[in-house]
């Protein structure tokens, strides 16, 4: 019974030291094994491990790609033309050893604000060289600016064991303070180019009307001229027409031109006439012998 009693104590501590010095590397990390601060081994494969107890600790370290937004950073191109990057970054761990020399205890946080400060000096530095204008950061040439900032600072980032595997820019956009110039600039540009085209829209619009005039004018010129022609040529038939007829009976050309006249003269409410009554107008009215009963009397 006392056997037992002591047995089942030390099996109890037994199990309980070996679970402390069992651990499982998952396959997104990876381990280091310290021993008072100093590194004694490293696990990088997923399984199972070992370490001594209560003398070792198992640090651990993500072994996933991280996403880091760089700070807004203020660039000048090679146009003087400030502009506001904002960025971010893909890396990992590529070295946990370097990494943990580098960074210490104060893992993931502290080498953020490692590669922090590279970022932003790499981005400002590609971006501001020589030949690099604010169109062409704005334009598709940024790909070749992206990965000129990823190659500068995956250099800068090895002695961290970091690997960048990335930077793209996210956003560019002018400084606040210069958003209203520029503003009035492209609004001023807009109203230029609006000027020009009212103004080359009124220039065609006077060359359309002067071309519609003439042409009026010519059509009308024309027209006028046809319809003198047809008219001289109708009034050449008509005379025509009354020689021959005044030439077969010239008593009655001379009645029914009096009728005309009668006709003409008393048309709608024109009834009142004032003339002479031995005018030759009244001939057919006062006989139906006409001139020859005026020249009889």
């Amino acid at each position: 019974m006392r056997n037992t009693t002591l047995i089942i104590p030390a099996l109890v501590v037994l199990v309980a030291i070996l679970l402390s010095s069992v651990f499982i590397v998952d396959e997104r990390e990876k381990a280091l094994v310290l021993q008072f601060g100093q590194i004694k081994s490293v696990k990088e494969e997923p399984g199972l491990a070992f370490k001594i107890p209560l003398i070792q600790e198992v640090v651990r370290y993500d072994d996933r790609i991280q996403a880091l937004d760089t700070v807004p950073t203020e660039v000048t191109p090679s146009d003087d033309r400030r502009l506001v990057v904002d960025a971010f970054a893909r890396y990992r761990i590529s070295d946990v050893v370097q990494f943990r020399q580098a960074v210490g205890a104060n893992g993931m946080r502290a080498a953020e604000d490692r590669l922090q400060g590279i970022l932003n000096p790499v981005i400002r530095a590609v971006l501001g060289s020589n030949g690099v204008t604010s169109n062409t950061i704005l334009s598709a040439d940024r790909a070749g600016l992206m990965a000129r900032i990823t190659t500068q600072a995956r250099q800068r980032a090895l002695p961290l064991g970091l690997e960048v595997v990335d930077v793209r820019l996210k956003q560019t956009n002018l400084p606040e303070q210069n958003l209203d110039a520029t503003f009035a600039r492209m609004r001023a540009e807009r109203e230029r180019e609006a000027a020009d085209e009212i103004a080359r829209g009124e220039e065609a619009a006077q060359r359309v009307r002067a071309q519609a005039d003439r042409t009026v004018v010519e059509l009308t010129s024309d027209a006028t001229r046809q319809g003198d022609i047809i008219r001289g040529e109708a009034d050449a038939e008509r005379n025509g027409i009354f020689a021959e007829a005044f030439g077969a009976d010239p008593e009655f050309f001379e009645f029914y031109r009096s009728l005309t006249a009668y006709e003409r003269a008393l048309k709608g409410n024109n009834s009142t006439m004032v003339l002479s009554p031995d005018s030759e107008f009244f001939n057919y009215l006062r006989s139906d012998q006409g001139a020859r009963s005026a020249e009889g009397e």
